[in-house]
């Protein structure tokens, strides 16, 4: 494995956290402020280095650990659970360690990938960092999750998409390596979010129209009024519009295409538009979405033929070509259907 620096993926965008930061509620404003002091600390002191060691047996077998920040910011912390260790008194933790099960069962189960880069390597989890910290991220090597502040945001494990969005940064990381920014960092979200919403659904057993294609359901609290989640897949633009989150602002289509300079170019922004493709591409298959549309998206990652900065319009030709090499014409035509739904060209 080659040495590379990964980006700082966080589930609540930056874009978010901005506009909570100068909520008239200092109680709102302190929790955000936080939150994106740490998560720049986080993102530029970031160094080169090589990605850790697999482990070096117990193949097709997640290799878990879960430590305990103990609302600090040292990392990984204290361990309090290992791999098939029995259950904690903490919630939290032991909710971190399903969590994780239940992505590597995804990829191991539905694509034969043995844990996120595909050759068994450990999980590690640190729960309770900082103190009401807004956020769950992906640093390269591990996965974080605060406890949220109560209000606004309740604690970062309880939704398992969110565990799986993150992890599959790393799974992005170690496959097509997309680059974090522009159209190629939406796409990097994007992927996160498919797979995200793929955990869900391969663990609670859901089709696709039984699907709710939400990221982060469960996660907002009581403080919100209008909202239910961070992100829709069915229906970009419609997670939340509530007076202090604002309103959602991702995009379905590309006549929608936000320009910006903030949040990397709109990475949490424009993923909306490749979201809304995969849903429309589930849903107009049916069945389990983890399988051929599932399948279509893992080896458009892992194929090799992606550079790592794709956008849309390379991405959704590659998605075109895999499905015809794995199922056909029929197959490959329903995917030229989804992205021309959302107005990107596959020719």
């Amino acid at each position: 494995m080659t040495s590379h620096t990964p980006a700082f993926c966080s589930i609540v965008p930056p874009h978010l956290l901005e506009r909570l930061a100068e909520s008239a509620d200092p109680a709102v404003a302190e929790a955000a402020r936080r939150t994106l002091a740490v998560d720049l600390t986080q993102r530029t002191t970031r160094t080169e280095r090589p990605a850790p060691a697999p482990a070096e047996d117990g193949a097709g077998k997640p290799r878990r650990t879960i430590h305990d920040a103990k609302n600090g910011t040292q990392l990984p912390g204290h361990q309090v659970r290992g791999e098939g260790e029995p259950a904690t008194t903490d919630d939290t933790a032991n909710r971190a360690y399903a969590g994780l099960g239940a992505t590597y069962d995804l990829f191991l189960n539905a694509f034969g990938h043995d844990s996120i880069d595909g050759a068994g390597l450990p999980l590690r989890a640190t729960v309770h960092y900082d103190e009401k910290y807004d956020n769950a991220f992906w640093n390269g090597e591990q996965m974080v999750f605060g406890d949220g502040d109560g209000e606004l945001f309740l604690d970062f494990t309880l939704p398992v998409d969110v565990i799986g969005h993150e992890l599959a940064h790393g799974f992005t990381q170690y496959s097509a390596n997309l680059a974090y920014y522009g159209q190629s960092g939406a796409l990097n979200e994007h992927v996160s979010d498919v797979f995200g919403a793929l955990v869900k659904q391969h663990a609670l057993g859901q089709s696709a129209e039984q699907a709710d294609w939400l990221i982060g359901a469960g996660l907002l609290g009581p403080a919100v009024d209008e909202g239910t989640a961070l992100r829709s897949m069915k229906a970009p633009g419609t997670a939340y519009d509530d007076d202090v989150l604002g309103k959602d602002p991702q995009p379905a289509h590309m006549d929608d295409y936000v320009r910006t300079g903030s949040d990397n170019g709109g990475v949490h922004i424009n993923s909306g538009i490749p979201n809304h493709a995969f849903y429309l591409l589930a849903t107009g298959l049916g069945g389990n979405a983890w399988e051929r549309p599932g399948r279509i998206w893992y080896a458009t990652m892992t194929g090799g033929r992606l550079s790592e900065d794709a956008r849309f319009g390379e991405f959704a030709r590659e998605t075109v070509s895999v499905a015809r090499e794995l199922y056909g014409d029929e197959t490959s035509e329903a995917v030229v259907r989804a992205w021309s739904g959302v107005g990107v060209s596959t020719s």
